[in-house]
């Protein structure tokens, strides 16, 4: 397969010498083989990087399998998960699928619409969500490995009331899919009490990395990707991208530039892309990385923008705030359909030089002047070219990002699986609301 994600480095050649990054290359390979031979912290939850190399056959095929039953009997698809739980399948469908597809006919829409839940508190939102499911036909995706997850649990039992009302039980179990533990949990015990389809997310991979397991295939494959496509792009990136050392391998070398940036006094990693379709992919990179690295006092801090949007907003800052931040800029070299700008009589608007030539024209240069301006401005910017919104693409691109952040928490020893920090609001809130044996 092509390597359709390529990084560049070109606009950080007065921020970080050639010379850094080979005194840096022993400890890249250090981190290597505490990841490759399982010697490092957290090495029971390595699981992400054999998922496409050794897919399951047979559990991808009841995936596809189930996706098909629900693209015939549903409407609507409601995922019902949080972090980890949903925002690599969300990442997905908003950057492969046309962005607005819930609004279109269900033609053009090739499948259910598509709605999250679980991922918040807000009762306003989730009433919209509910009375919208009034008029659909609904089949729901729980996914959590506990069940016990406050924002997930809740929302799943006003769906389930609301399922067992409109269809009665026999029907509403064959409304509900579950995507949890092999074995334990109490979702796995309402599953098995219940008769509720279910599908497994791997013990040995956490909420953060299991975007290429059923938590994410089932509502891609749902959607209508091509998962098999996915797998694909994320198999030929384990290829490529687990190799030792930063001479051969790109996503090394990404790890070890932040690592180099941050020993110089930058504090925050802007993770910036030129069209909205990538928007919720960068809220799957920002868990990622601030779920793996932001440990001991450690890590970048992980923000995302959107641009140009965000340049009316944050540009100012990122051009002359304090040298604090780093930009890494997913940029689309296919932007997919164009529109040609036409002519006009007058020129009231001034934009009568343009006519003629495209909205992605436009939109590219943006993304080159922007680059030359923040650069020029004392950022780094880190640059990864995409070839194109596929699904390969977006197979390699979790690759990418999954097996860099491993490496660069272990070049911060740092344990890049454990998530101890979020217990703490958890234990507050618990407290607060009164639950037993707080």
């Amino acid at each position: 397969m092509e390597k359709m994600v390529r990084l560049d480095t070109t606009a950080l050649s007065s921020f970080v010498s050639s010379g850094e990054l080979d005194r840096l290359d022993p400890f890249v390979r250090t981190a290597h083989d505490l990841l490759r031979q399982g010697t490092g912290a957290g090495a029971d939850f390595r699981g992400w990087l054999e998922l496409a190399r050794r897919a399951d056959r047979q559990e991808l095929e009841r995936i596809l399998a189930a996706a098909r039953r629900v693209r015939e009997k549903a409407t609507a698809f409601v995922v019902v998960g949080i972090g980890g739980s949903y925002l690599g399948a969300r990442a997905a469908i908003e950057m492969l699928l046309p962005l607005h597809r819930n609004e279109m006919a269900l033609p053009k829409r090739n499948g259910p619409r598509i709605y999250f839940l679980g991922n918040h508190l807000s009762p306003a939102v989730t009433a919209e969500i509910l009375a919208l499911l009034e008029q659909e036909e609904v089949v729901v995706n729980v996914i959590s490995k506990s069940g016990t997850t406050t924002e997930p649990a809740l929302s799943f039992r006003l769906l389930r009331e609301q399922l067992l009302r409109r269809y009665g039980r026999e029907e509403a179990r064959r409304r509900i899919l579950v995507t949890t533990d092999r074995e334990k949990g109490a979702l796995r015990k309402l599953a098995a009490e219940e008769g509720y389809e279910t599908f497994t997310i791997p013990d040995d991979v956490g909420g953060r990395y299991s975007v290429l397991t059923p938590v994410g295939l089932l509502p891609m494959a749902v959607a209508g990707i091509d998962v098999e496509a996915v797998l694909a792009g994320a198999a030929a990136a384990a290829e490529w991208w687990t190799r030792p050392g930063v001479g051969n391998n790109e996503a090394y070398q990404y790890a070890a530039l932040r690592n180099i940036l941050a020993r110089k006094g930058r504090q925050i990693e802007l993770l910036v892309n030129f069209d909205p379709h990538l928007h919720t992919f960068g809220e799957w990179w920002k868990q990622l990385f601030g779920e793996s690295e932001g440990k001991d006092g450690k890590g970048l801090y992980p923000a995302s923008a959107d641009f140009t949007t965000d340049l009316h907003s944050l540009g100012q800052y990122i051009q002359e705030g304090a040298r604090i931040l780093i930009e890494t800029v997913l940029h689309l070299e296919n932007q997919g359909p164009d529109l040609v700008i036409p002519a006009e009589a007058t020129d009231i608007d001034g934009l009568e030089y343009l006519a003629g030539r495209t909205l992605g024209h436009v939109n590219e240069m943006a993304f080159r002047g922007t680059v030359e301006a923040h650069v020029a401005g004392g950022v780094p910017v880190i640059q990864l070219h995409l070839a194109e919104r596929s699904a390969p693409v977006f197979g390699q691109l979790v690759f990418f990002f999954e097996v860099a952040c491993a490496i660069s928490g272990y070049l911060l020893g740092v344990n890049p699986f454990d998530q101890p920090g979020v217990e703490a609001y958890k234990r507050n809130m618990f407290r607060l609301l009164g639950k037993p044996g707080i």
